[in-house]
């Protein structure tokens, strides 16, 4: 009966799709509102925006199902344009199911997709901070994320995952988590690339200490900066990222790219892998010139990121 519960899930697989448009006509002045159109297909749908003193927008992003399972395909468009700035994040954690061994007719298990396009015009710029991934035992998913960035527009992007329910005493088992990465930006007739970065996390990696030596949680946080940023910004971002991970657990790594900053963690806490990330992320906002971003107002409300650490500072 499980089986076939199972099966009947496979064919009633979701195929999911979100896009929203974003745009500031005006001159960018304080206070200055980004407008915005959107649309969902069920199970996503957006929830209501928040306009900040600046005038940049948040807009939390919402799967209804609860989860996703072999064959569901979601798939995101953004498009920003002029100087609009926003942030987008999810509502809660995402799950995704076990499929390995779950399907009779597919015995090797059903992949699941995520598709993220973000186009980004004009001098705008775009966070993408969703709450975190889970991915339970003999899950598969893929991930492909693609950016295009005119000159002058700026990306920052975290991505959390959790290998396996760790308090249930559960791996990732035969599951596997692959996600792509590409970042490009227009540069007259032609497109220069920014960054690509693909990862993929299954049994052989799990352990060793060249993959995730045995810890259950992998994260990454990408930015890249609306130009070439002068030595001395360079710096103040290192010197930031590298000062933020006091307090925390886990092992922690950044690195400058030729036009922004790149950060890996690995260890056994969602949460500080989630407030390192958050500590980048508003010091990034800091080191450009603009107001520090508030906390989404769908995180968990009794998380403070940005609080100093005992007997230090971040």
């Amino acid at each position: 009966m499980a089986l076939q519960a199972a099966e009947a899930t496979a064919e009633s697989s979701w195929q999911a799709k979100a896009w929203l448009e974003l745009d500031r006509p005006g001159s960018g002045g304080a206070g200055e509102r980004v407008q915005h159109q959107a649309g969902a297909r069920a199970p996503l749908k957006w929830l209501r925006a928040t306009h900040h003193s600046d005038g940049s927008l948040e807009l939390p992003l919402l799967h209804t199902a609860g989860g996703l399972v072999g064959g569901d395909r979601l798939e995101l468009r953004v498009h920003s344009h002029n100087q609009a700035r926003a942030l987008l994040t999810s509502v809660a954690a995402q799950k995704v199911y076990g499929s390995v061994g779950r399907f009779r007719s597919q015995p090797q298990g059903r992949w699941a997709h995520q598709q993220l396009s973000f186009e980004l015009d004009g001098h705008s710029w775009l966070d993408w901070m969703p709450q975190e991934l889970v991915m339970y035992s003999g899950a598969l998913l893929e991930q492909r994320i693609a950016v295009r960035l005119a000159e002058g527009a700026s990306f920052l992007a975290s991505d959390v995952v959790r290998l396996g329910r760790s308090s249930a005493g559960e791996d990732l088992g035969e599951g596997c988590w692959r996600s792509r990465l590409e970042i490009s930006r227009r540069s007259g007739n032609s497109n220069r690339w920014e960054l690509v970065d693909a990862v993929s996390l299954e049994r052989t990696s799990l352990d060793g200490e060249h993959g995730m030596a045995g810890q259950p949680v992998f994260g990454t946080l990408v930015w890249i900066a609306p130009s070439t940023l002068d030595p001395a910004s360079r710096a103040a971002v290192l010197a930031q990222a590298r000062n933020s991970r006091a307090g925390l657990s886990g092992t922690m790594a950044c690195g400058l790219l030729e036009s922004g900053l790149i950060a890996r963690y690995r260890g056994d806490s969602s949460q500080a892998a989630r407030f390192w990330f958050t500590r980048i992320w508003s010091g990034v906002h800091r080191v450009c010139g603009h107001p520090a971003p508030p906390i989404p107002r769908v995180w968990p409300f009794q998380e403070q990121p940005l609080a100093a650490p005992p007997g230090g500072s971040s």
